[in-house]
């Protein structure tokens, strides 16, 4: 890998690529093993995007994307591919569930402990929700015939016309709000929603913590794009934002239009690019000629939401002597998840706490100290008093991030979804898209970012092969 300063270099490949995080990794090592010459430009001084392992106060924290789950298997073929070695979440005992009591509750099983009128809601409405995401599928959920309907309401409120029950329909929300699109219910829509749990199977495996928090990777899930970069040498080039990308039509295999791309410390001529990126920086970049109208118009209804992950490391992980594995859920709690993230074969316990959208926003206005103070309270409401006391202390803000500006991926506002979701994977001209965000399986993780960096790279072996693109779009659409 390079890092470059200083000045500026300028090199001819086949495919450019923006964006070294697992999408434009897949993609360049797909395309290179093609026979396809590439190079992969990165604003950071690091690869991997929104996975990161860190080393914060001598504890090695995965600050970024990292869990497995059974139905992720091109990830998983990945892991395989790259020699990587994976190790179950720890589960053993009994959970917490805080109700709108906030009295915490031990329980066992997958249902929380609420009464059996608010479980027969629940159940009912995951019944309802299991229907339409078998209806609308992860591939082209606004194709469905209500699909117009269904993007035009909140998740909010959708559910409280489907239940009378405040208590299911804030446990049921939690799921896909802040447990997910980290946004509040009331700000994506009802076929956003149906999209997140297709993309899972279904929304019983989205409300499966032991089957969406699986299982981690032996050295923290960047550890995939550190080895993907390896491979590719010096064709991954770091510390490079991409400010520029000259692009013109393509007509055939003999044409030299292309496109040009200018970072900071390199310019790439090139027959394609990939602009492997979440779409909250698509507009980072300058466009010339502009893109066209419904690009547009597309991206500016993408967002990222907003989650403060927390990281607490212990001497010891106390909650297993007390028969507790460590995971708690309240919709009504600061910290709406916890979970025992402790690392392979550490004797320190480590437990990750989620705070999302309104309450984030609630805790960044505090004082770091208070913040922390508050943050921890609230773990220890589900685990009680010695999880106030960790060594090592730290919150991921990836919303703070230049590069990143948010977290865990992006989703479209009300109506977005059915209004530009059938064009956000179509190409324009030479440029291609490429990252979790637009993916079908696997959306919002690192598998959906695999499965797009393979999908890109057969596409353009196609093309480079034959020089005929598919569905592209042209200038003026």
């Amino acid at each position: 890998m390079q890092h470059q300063e200083d000045h500026v270099n300028t090199i001819e490949r086949d495919v450019v690529i923006i964006g070294a995080g697992p999408s434009g990794l897949t993609a360049a090592r797909g395309l290179r093993r093609a026979g396809h010459s590439v190079a992969v430009l990165e604003a950071r001084d690091r690869v991997g995007g929104r996975t990161h392992t860190d080393v914060i106060d001598g504890a090695v924290l995965e600050v970024g994307g990292q869990w497995v789950s059974p139905d992720q298997t091109a990830l998983i073929d990945l892991l395989h591919e790259l020699g990587l070695k994976t190790f179950s979440r720890y589960r053993e005992g009994d959970s917490v569930y805080i109700g709108p009591d906030g009295e915490p509750i031990r329980y066992s099983g997958e249902m929380f402990p609420v009464s059996d009128y608010t479980r027969e809601e629940m159940e009912r409405l995951i019944v309802i929700l299991d229907r339409l995401v078998d209806e609308a599928g992860p591939e082209a959920p606004w194709n469905h015939p209500d699909a117009r309907a269904l993007d035009t309401i909140s998740f909010h409120h959708w559910l409280r016309q489907q239940s009378d029950d405040e208590e299911a329909c804030d446990n049921i929300g939690l799921f896909i709000a802040g447990g997910m699109l980290t946004k509040p219910a009331h700000s994506f829509s009802t076929l956003q929603a149906i999209l997140m749990a297709a993309t899972a199977g279904s929304f019983s495996n989205l409300v499966d913590e032991d089957f969406i928090l699986d299982k981690r990777v032996v050295g923290g899930m960047q550890s995939v794009s550190e080895r993907m970069a390896a491979e590719l040498g010096e064709d991954v080039i770091l510390s490079s934002p991409v400010r520029t990308l000259r692009w013109s039509g393509m007509e055939g295999p003999d044409t030299t239009e292309g496109v040009t791309v200018v970072s900071d410390t390199t310019t790439v001529r090139a027959r394609y690019a990939v602009v492997a990126v979440p779409p909250n920086l698509y507009s980072r970049i300058s466009y010339d000629p502009p893109l066209p109208r419904r690009q547009h118009q597309m991206h500016q209804h993408q967002s990222l939401g907003l989650v403060i992950k927390v990281h607490a490391v212990y001497s010891t992980p106390f909650w297993r002597e007390e028969g507790l594995s460590g995971t708690g859920f309240s919709a009504g709690s600061i910290v709406q998840e916890v979970y025992d993230n402790t690392n392979f074969e550490d004797p320190r316990g480590t437990l990750v706490g989620f705070v999302s959208d309104e309450k984030a926003d609630a805790m960044f206005e505090l004082p770091p100290h208070e913040r922390r103070e508050r943050i921890l309270s609230a773990i220890a409401n589900f685990l009680g008093p010695k999880a106030l006391e960790p060594e090592v202390y730290y919150e991921s803000d990836w919303a703070a991030e230049e590069w990143t500006r948010g977290a865990y991926a992006s989703s479209y506002d009300l109506g977005g979804l059915h209004r530009y979701g059938r064009d956000q994977r179509t190409p324009v001209g030479p440029i291609h898209w490429s990252c979790s965000d637009i993916a079908a399986e696997g959306y919002q993780h690192v598998d959906g970012a695999v499965r797009m960096g393979r999908h890109t790279a057969a596409e353009l072996h196609r093309v480079l092969s034959t020089g005929v693109q598919a569905a592209a779009t042209g200038r003026g659409a």
